[in-house]
């Protein structure tokens, strides 16, 4: 090149705040030395203002703005600190190079700020689909930006366009005394029934180094007011499963928004009474406690909607399952007595199947079904008979009917302490139960503290008495009676000193008895050991040949120790030579 050239970028963008270098890049000939290097900026004149005036000999700063934000690089760049809007304007360098004269280049200082995600506020009154005017659906606000950005509006993702389907669109610009910007907008548009549904959001578009970029808001919806399309009325819990005794709740429930008031009626023939006073107010649901048949009916709700004044109604049909008329009969139905039969047969009434069950007074299950047959009836079989009619298809519904079998007969006298062993002049309880009906009076022969009491269906008494010589030798009676016949047992009482007396002879004999099989065992014992008694083979023999030699045994019993050791020995010896005998015969056969 053979002329002096400078070179400097077109537009440096910096965000306020921030520090913005300027380079500026000359080429002089041969390359000779700059003359001097000054540094302007232009005013909202159009005139240069100079900043630095830089030669060989030293750099020289102006007095302007810009002083103490203003430094220079080692290559001569102008840094320009704590940018601020204001910055935003052109920078000139210019160049003198002597005889290859002066040359000049301008950047362009691009100042931004990058807004603040946009603030969105919906209708805080909501919006009605009757509106006479297009309402006001929602605020959008973008904070602190520079330059000013631009706002769009978006339905359910989709850009809204101003004048279409008359929607509206204002925005407002504001220039803060930073000299940063605050854009709001607002968006009017018309609004349907399905709008309950839709998303509004608005988004901020700024431009950032020569590219478009944007900022969402949040989604919000807008609470859209409607009439009623529809009506429910329902009964909670279902009405299949209604039953006497229940609460029942009867909920109406539109589409509309908000909800239009509610009034509840039933029909009594052919006519419709205002029952809405036990309904919860402004509510829809209407309460029925402790419902019971009368309850039965058919129920309508009616809705009016205030900001129209339509009006919408709903009928439902409210079932109170029930039973009743449990009926309890017995066949026959006279009175009963032991051995008869009995039939006792259970009936009830209601609109739905039922099942039937016999109990007694306890609890126990006795048999399934509408009739219980008893057989051969005792005094035992008088019980409390219960059936329970149930409806297996509403769970809980259930009534049961209770009836008294009493068997009649004369008294039975079933328990008596009798025989009771006892000693003169002691005091004794005599005990006497008994079974009947109707139930018995219970009398004793002798006079005594008695208490009487029931035990189950038994009546049962406690004589108190104190054993006297007669009472011993008489005993006492028990009786037992009603108007159907009499019963009575004689309780014996043995004295206890007489049956020691006797017991203490049996033991005396039977320790007798018990000596003599003793002495009898060992006499046979020693006649088998003399041969005397024939045992196994020897047996065979006959007895009534004489021996070779007899022994005498004698046995004598004595008092004495040394009598009964010497009758001991003299046994044994006997024993030895009845032994030698034996085998010394023996010998003699053999020869």
């Amino acid at each position: 090149a053979s002329k002096l050239e400078i070179s400097m970028p077109d537009v440096v963008e910096v965000e306020v705040g921030d520090t913005a270098r300027i380079e500026c890049n000359f080429y002089i000939p041969e390359n000779a030395s700059y003359t001097y290097i000054d540094w302007f900026y232009v005013d909202r004149s159009n005139r240069q203002v100079r900043l630095y005036h830089i030669t060989a000999s030293g750099v020289l700063e102006d007095d302007t703005e810009y002083k103490k934000r203003l430094s220079l690089g080692e290559d001569k760049a102008l840094s320009i600190s704590a940018v601020t809007v204001q910055d935003a304007r052109t920078f000139v360098c210019q160049v003198g190079a002597g005889s290859y004269g002066v040359g000049e280049n301008s950047t362009e200082l691009s100042v931004y700020k990058v807004p603040k995600i946009p603030e969105i506020e919906p209708n805080s009154g909501g919006v009605s689909v009757h509106s006479n005017s297009i309402p006001e659906i929602a605020k959008c606000l973008s904070k602190n930006s520079f330059p000013p950005p631009n706002i769009t509006w978006h339905k359910n993702g989709v850009q809204l366009q101003a004048q279409e389907k008359d929607v509206n669109i204002q925005s407002t610009l504001t220039r803060e005394s930073s000299g940063l910007y605050t854009v709001s907008s607002t968006l009017y548009a018309p609004v349907t029934r399905d709008d309950r549904l839709s998303s509004y959001h608005c988004t901020v578009h700024y431009w950032l180094r020569g590219h478009s970029r944007a900022l969402e808001s949040r989604r919000v919806k807008v609470n859209i007011f409607y009439p009623a399309e529809h009506l429910k009325l329902q009964v909670v819990p279902s009405s299949a499963l209604v039953k006497e005794g229940d609460n029942v709740t009867l909920v109406c429930e539109s589409d509309g928004n908000p909800q239009p008031v509610f009034t509840f009626f039933k029909k009594n023939l052919d006519e419709w009474q205002d029952v809405s006073s036990l309904a919860e107010p402004q509510s829809g649901v209407l309460t029925l406690h402790d419902v019971d048949k009368s309850s039965s009916g058919t129920y309508k709700c009616q809705s009016l909607d205030l900001d129209d004044m339509s009006q919408i109604e709903e009928a439902v049909d409210l079932v109170v399952n029930y039973i009743e008329g449990v009926d309890v009969k017995m066949e026959p139905s006279s009175t009963l007595q032991e051995g008869q039969n009995v039939t006792l047969s259970c009936d009830a009434h209601s609109p739905v199947n039922l099942t039937y069950q016999w109990r007694d007074e306890n609890g126990k299950k006795l048999k399934e079904g509408k009739k219980l047959f008893l057989n051969n009836l005792s005094f035992e079989s008088s019980n409390t008979y219960s059936c329970r009619v149930t409806a297996p298809s509403v769970p809980g519904l259930e009534q049961s009917k209770k009836l008294f079998l009493a068997v009649e007969g004369k008294p039975r006298i079933v328990a008596i302490s009798s025989p009771l062993y006892v000693r003169q002049d002691e005091v004794i309880n005599l005990t006497c139960k008994a079974i009947a009906f109707p139930r018995p009076t219970l009398q004793w022969s002798i006079n005594g503290t008695a208490h009487e009491y029931m035990d189950n269906q038994h009546v049962a008494s406690n004589l108190t008495v104190r054993v006297s010589h007669d009472l011993l030798q008489a005993g006492a009676k028990c009786r037992v009676s009603n108007k159907l016949g009499v019963s009575e047992k004689h309780i014996q009482l043995v004295d206890q000193k007489s049956t020691a007396e006797s017991q203490g002879v049996i033991i005396v004999a039977i320790i007798v008895a018990i000596l003599v099989v003793a002495v009898l065992g060992a006499v046979i014992y020693f006649l088998h050991k003399k041969g005397k008694i024939p045992c196994g083979r020897a047996g065979k023999q006959d007895i009534t040949k004489p021996e070779a030699r007899k022994d005498k045994i004698v046995v004598e019993v004595k008092s004495d120790k040394v009598s009964e050791e010497a009758g001991l020995l003299q046994g044994a010896n006997g024993e030895r030579r009845a032994a030698a005998d034996q085998v010394g015969q023996s010998a003699g056969h053999r020869q």
